[in-house]
């Protein structure tokens, strides 16, 4: 039997390594030859220490601090699993270049949140989004990250993936080599089984109260990401995919405007940084409607508490649904009672595809903007916005 397992393991590790992006040996000898800066130790290599908080700073009442700042969640036409804004990443450069740091970041859906507080390094954020499902669906990424010691095994992990056994040399891989390795990986029942296994066992172990459906619905979701993989879709109810959604795949091999992969999986530094705010409960997902009086508030207060400022608050294109529901004026006040300083900005996005928006980019159909709260709050203080329309086509900062 030993024997039988050796010749496995062997079998394995040789077909591994003419599939990988890079050969092993090769990445053994980059990992020995770069001298990196001061780091700590996270069960594989070596990685930077993050900056963007100190690491006494924690949330310990994880749990009670969602169910204190969340409300009653409502409906939304979408899984929204992954995002359809292809241009998520245009925005990266500017916030660079203002430079947008530390403080408090607010956004709303999915992972494409993990790539602007990857550049912006804030103390602490808020996920909020009316689907409660959004919030499972971070826990979902949470556990993945608790039990990920780098991007290749963190993807392997939410697609089904086996976890390949030299993982922890494997740090160091671009985007397109970390892609092109998830795509030699097959998927297996055993390897969706163990990563299904260690998602479940995790979630329980955060407070959060979680129903069977809940547990069903993380199960779904998770399914959702291994049966779809790198090709994986946003699709809304009763609508086929559209020809301008991007794939999973097309997310993680994004680059920002000036040709550079930005994407929060396209660099092992910025994985880190996130794992460790996952690792001290400073990624708070929230159940909260942008235009209610309750969520919004309540996580501008304890903003304040801490005493921090808004850095950035990413709101999609919920803005065009708030205005809709009549919500938008309690929105406005809700965030300009926030702490703030001249540089904290909104991050937009607006679909409407060549000649939609001045400052849309060729190929692209969705339009990622920029917006001081400074200039916003001028504007709500005089004339207001008479659409969203008007909202994204007044005062945005340059995207070059």
């Amino acid at each position: 039997m030993r024997h039988g397992f050796l010749l496995r393991r062997a079998l394995y590790a040789a077909a591994m390594i003419g599939t990988i992006a890079l050969p092993v040996r090769e990445l053994r000898a980059q990992a020995q030859a770069k001298a990196p800066p001061p780091t700590r130790s996270t069960g594989g290599r070596p990685v930077p220490i993050p900056t963007s908080a100190t690491p006494e700073d924690s949330i310990t009442d994880f749990a009670p601090l969602i169910a204190r700042l969340s409300e009653p969640g409502g409906y939304f036409d979408t899984d929204n699993l992954i995002s359809n804004e292809k241009s998520y990443l245009h925005v990266i450069g500017v916030l660079e270049r203002l430079p947008v740091k530390g403080g408090a970041y607010i956004g709303v859906g999915p992972d494409q949140n993990f790539s602007y507080i990857a550049r912006i390094q804030p103390r602490i954020a808020f996920i909020v989004d009316i689907r409660r499902d959004n919030l499972l669906q971070h826990l979902l990424f949470k556990a993945l990250f608790a039990r990920s010691r780098n991007r290749l095994q963190y993807l392997a992990l939410l697609l089904g993936r086996p976890v390949p056994a030299e993982v922890g040399l494997m740090s160091e891989l671009s985007a397109e080599q970390l892609v092109s390795t998830i795509d030699a990986l097959r998927a297996s029942p055993a390897s969706t089984r163990a990563a299904a296994d260690i998602v479940l066992a995790e979630v329980r172990r955060y407070g959060v109260p979680l129903t069977l459906a809940d547990l069903a619905t993380i199960q779904r979701f998770h399914a959702a990401f291994i049966a779809g993989g790198l090709s994986l879709q946003f699709t809304s109810v009763g609508r086929p995919p559209q020809w301008y959604y991007p794939t999973l795949r097309q997310l993680v091999l994004e680059r920002d405007l000036r040709g550079q992969f930005a994407s929060y999986l396209a660099r092992e530094s910025d994985f880190q940084l996130l794992k460790s705010m996952q690792r001290r409960n400073l990624i708070v997902p929230v159940v909260g409607d942008f235009g209610g009086a309750t969520a919004m508030n309540a996580v501008g207060r304890y903003i304040a508490q801490r005493g921090d400022k808004l850095s950035a608050l990413y709101a999609s294109n919920a803005e065009d649904y708030v205005m809709r529901g009549g919500g938008f004026d309690q929105y406005a006040r809700s965030v300009l009672a926030m702490p703030r300083d001249s540089r904290s900005v909104f991050i937009r996005s607006f679909f409407g595809g060549e000649g939609g928006h001045p400052d849309n980019v060729k190929g692209y159909y969705s339009t990622q903007l920029l917006q001081t709260i400074d200039d916003f709050a001028a504007d709500m203080a005089t004339t207001g916005y008479r659409s969203y329309r008007d909202l994204v086509r007044r005062r945005t900062v340059p995207p070059r």
